[in-house]
């Protein structure tokens, strides 16, 4: 980049095509915009100053790598639902003036804001009004500004004054840092509105065009059940009616797919609360897909050299206290129960018990890698108000597995996992993609040098495998860093999926070591994994991915036979026995319900396979098969059908 000369009262700035602009000491970006092109200023909406998004009229320093944003980019949707999120705040104390603000960050997707508002619960009616005055305040071209609090106890007072005492809590929490208003002000300059905001901002409020109030729920202060109760209004914003249209398609297909829906429409599972909120019960269909599940998983591990172990759902507290989940997890754990005197925890976590497992014996090198696998049942304190179906519960279980290994061992040993993670996936139809998650700031497990080559063994394994990955900065376990894979579903949404970890804390807290070919005894390497994540989590995810239409191979009942009249019954019940024997799911529907209505049912409890049975499939020995997703009907052999089902149902087909 070459350099260009500065004179005095002038400052120079890096643009992202590697040129230089010379700009008057103490411009905006939106001078900067001007400066180059009037086209460019009038499309701007805001900045990325040295990698950091700002609002538009943020003043440049000297040397400032910047890059002016535009609706095209993809960074400036956070500035556009930052600032949709303000207008909707405005209306809804317009329309509602005793409502008090708290709380409206960006989420991926959208956007929401928190309110009390005595005396009010709203409702969907209440959105159409909100949407209304959101479109008036949006077309009155308010300028948005930022305003720095001089006098914070001024402020303070004033927020009292209005009853705004969630915004006077925050001001007080952040007082120290250079708190600001962002001001709402109308064509003459005066502030119609403000709030409590680091920003950035869009500068006006006239290019806020395209936006969706969706669903209100309710919430808590600070998410204290403890603490006030407010209402939630979720809302997104796009820059396009393109864009939001297609947003709101995928809403309404997600809807069909909620699992907890599709769960009563095909009797899955459920929840009760005389046992309490976040206990899955699995009924006989969604067991069934469990059990196939857990035998396909039980055949793969066989298959790549997995011991399978069991451990109890409860143990001493002493062992948490040495693992340091007391310390670290303490807040997820359920109370501790007295046994003889003696406190006992719900497991949390399987890998302490697998330790105990490891540790029963002393293992050689020659004996290394050992891998434990479990299907092990956890339990784990969630607040109820982000319990959801299968996908956020209390108790579950996990696919978990813990294997011990040499240094020189550890990359086999995570490649060889990331191998049954996409042979897995790929059986299920998930593409996927895969998060480097480092340690967090506040870990204090662990030393620095114990970090970093954990760190790196993930990092090299993802890397000889040509696996693109992203790094989560912050983003792992207290005690370990770890891959994350996400996944990706049949419309694009992104479910969290396997994980990998790397863990030098519990075998230094254990003492978990093997006897090396020297003769020492050397600090074992631990690894913790994860592939299907929790039974729960993945099967009510697989339901939504599905959309409840389960391949034949999962599907709880793969054949419905139906005879035409009674008389066909036999005949039924000879091939069903016949089809049970090669393993196949049948059953015979002989209600006096007519045909057409047992066919439908079929349909809609999504079966596979239906096969009518009448006076000609009895005389010829054939059967009239129907398919699911095929119209009509066809005439085959019961022994080509049979081979046609196996063939289909060993090459999982999805």
């Amino acid at each position: 980049m070459s350099q260009v000369e500065t004179k005095m009262g002038e400052i120079t700035v890096n643009l992202p095509d590697g040129s230089q602009k010379t700009i008057a000491e103490g411009a905006t970006g939106a001078d900067l915009a001007k400066s180059i092109a009037q086209g460019l200023f009038k499309k701007a909406v805001g900045l990325q100053i040295n990698g950091e998004t700002r609002d538009l009229y943020t003043p440049l320093t000297n040397g400032d790598n910047v890059k002016i944003l535009k609706a095209e980019d993809a960074d400036s949707v956070e500035l556009l639902r930052h600032s949709t999120a303000h207008v909707m705040a405005q209306a809804v104390q317009k329309i509602f003036p005793d409502a008090k603000i708290a709380i409206g960050p960006t989420i991926e997707d959208g956007f929401y804001y928190d309110f009390e508002i005595p005396g009010h619960t709203l409702s969907t009616d209440d959105l159409s009004r909100i949407e209304a005055e959101m479109t008036a305040i949006a077309n009155s071209n308010q300028t948005i500004e930022r305003y720095v609090i001089p006098d914070v106890d001024n402020q303070l007072a004033e927020f009292k004054t209005q009853g705004e005492k969630f915004k006077a809590e925050l001001l007080q929490e952040h007082r120290d840092h250079t708190p600001t208003l962002y001001l709402m002000k109308d064509k003459d300059g005066k502030t119609i509105w403000n709030d409590l905001c680091r920003g950035p901002h869009l500068p006006n409020t006239g290019v806020i065009k395209n936006f969706k109030l969706l669903k209100v729920s309710g919430s808590y202060w600070r998410g204290d059940e403890k603490k006030e109760h407010l209402q939630r209004i979720y809302a997104t914003a796009f820059w396009t009616k393109d864009d939001l249209n297609a947003y709101l398609l995928r809403l309404e297909e997600a809807e069909k797919r909620d699992h907890r829906k599709l769960s009563k429409d095909l009797d899955l599972f459920s929840t009760h609360e005389e046992v309490g909120p976040g206990l899955v019960f699995w009924h006989p269909n969604l067991a069934t897909v469990r059990n196939i599940i857990e035998d396909y998983w039980r055949a793969e591990h066989r298959k790549r050299g997995y011991d399978f172990v069991f451990t109890p759902h409860i143990a001493s507290e002493e062992l948490y206290k040495i693992s340091g989940h007391l310390d670290s997890y303490g807040e997820n754990m359920y109370s501790a129960m007295d046994i003889d005197g003696q406190p006992y925890r719900a497991k949390p976590m399987n890998c302490p018990g697998h330790i105990m497992i490891y540790k029963s014996k002393l293992r050689s090198y020659r004996d290394l890698p050992v891998r434990f696998a479990e299907l092990g049942t956890v339990y784990r304190y969630e607040r109820s108000g982000v319990l959801h179906g299968m996908l956020r519960v209390r108790g579950f279980t996990q696919d978990d597995s813990h294997i011990f290994c040499t240094p020189e061992q550890l990359e086999s040993e995570i490649n060889g996992i990331l191998d049954l993670i996409d042979a897995l996936m790929s059986t299920f139809g998930y593409t996927y993609k895969a998060y480097l998650a480092t340690r967090p700031a506040d870990s204090k497990l662990g030393t620095d040098e114990e970090w970093a080559f954990a760190t790196n063994a993930l990092e090299n394994a993802m890397k000889e495998r040509k696996l693109a990955y992203e790094v989560d900065e912050g983003g792992g376990a207290f005690y370990a860093p770890k891959i994350d894979i996400k996944l990706f579903d049949a419309i694009g949404r992104e479910w969290q999926g396997p994980t990998v970890q790397v863990d030098l804390n519990l075998p230094t807290r254990f003492d978990v070591n093997y006897i090396g070919q020297d003769g020492n005894r050397h600090k074992v390497i631990m690894v913790h994994r994860a592939v299907l994540g929790s039974m729960e989590r993945f099967c009510g995810g697989l339901i939504e991915h599905y959309a409840g239409v389960f391949p034949l191979w999962l599907a709880p009942t793969q054949v419905a036979i139906m005879p035409i009249a009674d008389r066909h019954a036999d005949r039924c019940h000879e091939i069903a026995k016949q089809l049970k024997a090669q393993d196949i799911r049948v059953h015979v529907d002989e209600r006096s319900e007519t045909l057409n209505y047992r066919i439908r049912e079929a349909q809609v409890q999504q079966i596979p396979y239906m096969l009518v049975i009448g006076d000609n499939e009895v005389t010829s020995g054939q059967v009239s098969v129907r398919q699911r997703r095929i119209e009509g009907s066809k005439v085959m052999g019961l022994d080509d059908l049979t081979k046609q089902l196996k063939s289909e149902i060993e090459s999982k087909q999805s």
